[in-house]
């Protein structure tokens, strides 16, 4: 299945630091071992077959010469320029189109442009483009908030896909109003002159309510709505069905002392853990998954529909879920006293940690108790007051033993990274009332290293039997992206090696621990990593140092978790795992990596929306920020409380004339000398907050340099620099 590797050489080949290479070489820069090799060759073959790829003089390896029209995607700027994304990769990557060559097109359009020389520039050829023809619009219907304006109704779209207002007629027709947020259909699509043109489809509320926002949303990421009828009835059928206490080829384990910790507003309990001693006094982890294949068949209405939807979407105050609330909180939900079905992997430790042996079982649990994570964690430090003795000795037991399996997998390379999230605070009307940093008490990494422990048991059954499965893949950064990484982290005094592996790694998370400039440089090693996906190809998780690896732990909210549960039951029962073919895999693969994705930007998005809607009420508010980003037009900070981006533009950095410089990663004064760094703490104040685009701009809350003659200036002898005669002349020419 070379389809992962076919987006890896590309990727490899698009990067700016790359200079051509042989093949071999090629596939070590990406970290190819000789077992995967093959495919990665057969990729590679495909690639050049098509013309993706050439081989030039010396046997290097590149992309093609940029031709004299190309086809691809359209990104637009607000500033009215944008670039292509070409279909076919080319050697000069994304093509700047100037904003008066764009023919009006929109981000996410698929056009044609003519390709332009610009004259070299530091030895290279500069290129821009005009777009000929627009040949595929990406939608027709936008999400946005009806304005008055005195000579038109209006639609000012939200997010950054399309940023000129909509004109629209006949607004009575649906009966809405003005700051009504509404989904507008395009008549006509904008031209130099005339803005687009529209018709409102639906009125979803008034701007601003939790109600609409979440409507909004849904709406422009193309979430699932309800379920249909025949979902509900096969659901309905199932639960009537459901009988755990006549029931034959289940292990009992309904008398075990089994727990579930989840967070407080959890409905669907998908795993419960236990811990027992064998005969030779090793600890038994029993990880207890529920057991959705039971009640939802291959190819069923409700797989169907589950294989679509690919997983749950969790959205500040909503759910939407994977499968109908009978299943998903109801009779597949290991909720407490409650005889459930499940799937059980016990992974026997010495006392070290080190693991024994591996089995799996159908089972029928009862859990003991469900606690939060915070409920667990109290019990942990001491605060036992009232708790079950049984239940306290197990929380000990798994403290235990989660630590011993964490330095395990830690000396064996996985890597953790240290990037705090935060929750909202939502008051009954759905409006955002605070935000604090999110509970990062221990119990969520000992489930997480139960989960990550049963996962990789799973995979590694599977790959002995040697039958495809859908594998959770994390590829090895490619060498020049952690050569981008080692000149980032220069800045902040650190050096790395060439080719860094995880023990490199995992020091330097270790050493910006607690430092301003954690959050920047934890950030920079997960963009330095491709993103895990969904696919049968066979080639581990790097980030967990796990040579086989899994989604076996949450089937109520991921689709990837119910087809392994369906070739662990061919197991079980001794049967022939179906005889599915890759490709049908690598498709769903890249179907529900797509719907996971998706429903995260979505949950982004939403949150950013409901928080800003609350800074849109603090302006003025000083915020300590961290320094995240820098680019030629200002810096973006990062407010320590809410979690929340914020622009700070050249002009509002000082009374200084600021330059970028992209080689150090940081903004210099020229006069002054003074440089701004990725990874600084800084106060700034929020100047605006523009909801629509998603917008918050703040400003230094402090002058960042000096004015000249003050005192502490004077006292320590400097002066602002002056720039040279030379230099005057040269600016002047």
């Amino acid at each position: 299945m070379p389809e992962i590797f076919k987006k890896q050489i590309i990727k490899l080949l698009k990067h700016t630091d790359y200079e051509p290479l042989k093949l071999a070489q090629l596939a070590k820069a990406l970290g190819v071992d000789s077992d995967d090799y093959p495919q990665f060759k057969d990729a590679f073959d495909q690639l050049r077959d098509a013309g993706h790829v050439v081989i030039g003089a010396r046997n290097l390896v590149s992309l093609p010469s940029l031709a004299g029209q190309i086809v691809g995607t359209f990104r637009a700027n607000p500033r009215g320029f944008g670039f292509i994304t070409p279909l076919e990769p080319n050697s000069h990557g994304d093509l700047f189109i100037p904003p008066s060559a764009t023919a009006d097109a929109m981000t996410g359009d698929v056009v044609m442009a003519k390709v332009k020389r610009g004259g070299k520039r530091g030895g290279e050829m500069r290129y821009s483009g005009e777009i000929i023809e627009i040949l595929e619009r990406a939608q027709n219907k936008f999400v946005g908030t009806l304005v008055k304006h005195p000579e038109a109704w209006l639609v000012e779209p939200d997010g950054k896909s399309f940023f000129d207002p909509i004109s629209v007629d006949d607004v009575g027709a649906k009966g809405a109003k003005e700051k009504d947020k509404v989904v507008v259909e395009i008549l006509s699509y904008p031209t130099e002159k005339y803005l687009a043109r529209g018709v409102i489809v639906e009125v979803l509320g008034k701007a601003g309510r939790y109600a609409t926002e979440i409507k909004s949303i849904i709406h422009q990421y193309h979430l699932p709505g309800e379920f249909d009828a025949e979902c509900i009835e096969q659901a309905r059928r199932s639960a009537g069905k459901f009988n755990p206490d006549k029931v034959r080829r289940r292990q009992d384990i309904t008398d075990k002392v089994i727990i579930t910790i989840d967070p407080p507003d959890a409905k669907d309990f998908d795993d419960a853990i236990s811990i027992e001693k064998d005969s030779k006094g090793n600890r038994v982890l029993g990880v207890h998954i529920a057991d959705v294949s039971n009640f939802v068949t291959p190819d069923s209405p409700l797989d169907v529909e589950a294989k679509n939807r690919g997983n749950s979407a969790y959205l500040p105050g909503k759910t939407i879920p994977m499968l109908p609330e009978i299943l998903s909180n109801g009779i597949c939900s290991l909720q407490p006293n409650q005889k459930r079905f499940a799937k059980s992997a016990y992974i026997t430790y010495d006392e070290k940690g080190d693991i024994v042996s591996r089995s799996f079982a159908n089972s029928v649990i009862n859990s003991t108790q469900r606690l939060t994570y915070m409920q667990a964690d109290r019990i942990l430090k001491g605060h036992t007051k009232g708790a079950n003795r049984e239940v306290i000795e197990l929380l000990k037991n798994m403290e235990t033993l989660s630590r011993a399996i964490e330095v395990r997998r830690r000396k064996n390379g996985m890597l953790h990274l240290d990037l705090p999230e935060t929750e909202l605070v939502l008051d009954k009307s759905g409006r955002v009332v605070d935000v604090h940093p999110a509970d990062d008490s221990y119990p969520h990494t000992m489930i997480e290293m139960f989960m990550v422990e049963a996962n990789d048991a799973v995979a590694s059954l599977l790959d002995r039997l040697d039958v495809p499965f859908m594998r959770r893949i994390h590829p090895d950064p490619d060498t020049f992206s952690m050569k981008n990484l080692a000149r980032l982290v220069k800045a902040f005094g650190f050096t790395l090696p060439r080719n860094p592996d995880r023990k490199v790694m995992q020091g330097l998370l270790v050493a910006v621990k607690g430092a301003d400039c954690s959050y920047a440089v934890n950030l920079a090693v997960l963009r330095s990593f491709e993103k895990a996906q969904y696919a049968p190809l066979n080639i581990g998780h790097f980030a967990l140092a796990s040579r086989h690896y899994c989604h076996f732990t949450s089937p109520i909210r991921r689709y990837a978790d119910l087809t392994v549960h369906r070739v662990l039951e061919c197991y079980l029962n001794n049967e022939s795992a179906p005889k599915e073919q890759e490709q049908n895999l690598a498709e769903v693969g890249k179907h529900i990596t797509f719907t996971e994705q998706r429903a995260e930007d979505a949950e982004r998005e939403l949150t950013a929306v409901l928080t800003l809607q609350m800074l849109a009420k603090k302006i003025g508010e000083e915020l300590d920020c961290v320094v995240t980003g820098i680019a030629s037009f200002g810096i973006f900070v990062q407010s320590k409380k809410y979690g929340t981006e914020g622009l700070i533009r050249m002009d509002d950095l000082g009374s200084d004339k600021w330059r970028y410089n992209e080689k150090t990663q940081c903004i210099v004064g020229e006069r002054s000398g003074h440089s701004i760094r990725l990874g600084r703490a800084m106060k700034a104040h929020i100047v605006s907050v523009n909801i629509p685009a998603r917008q918050l701009n703040v400003a230094p809350a402090e002058p960042l340099v000096k004015a000249p003659g003050t005192k502490s200036e004077r006292k320590s002898g400097k002066r602002p620099k002056k720039r040279s005669t030379a230099r005057r002349s040269k600016r002047k020419k």
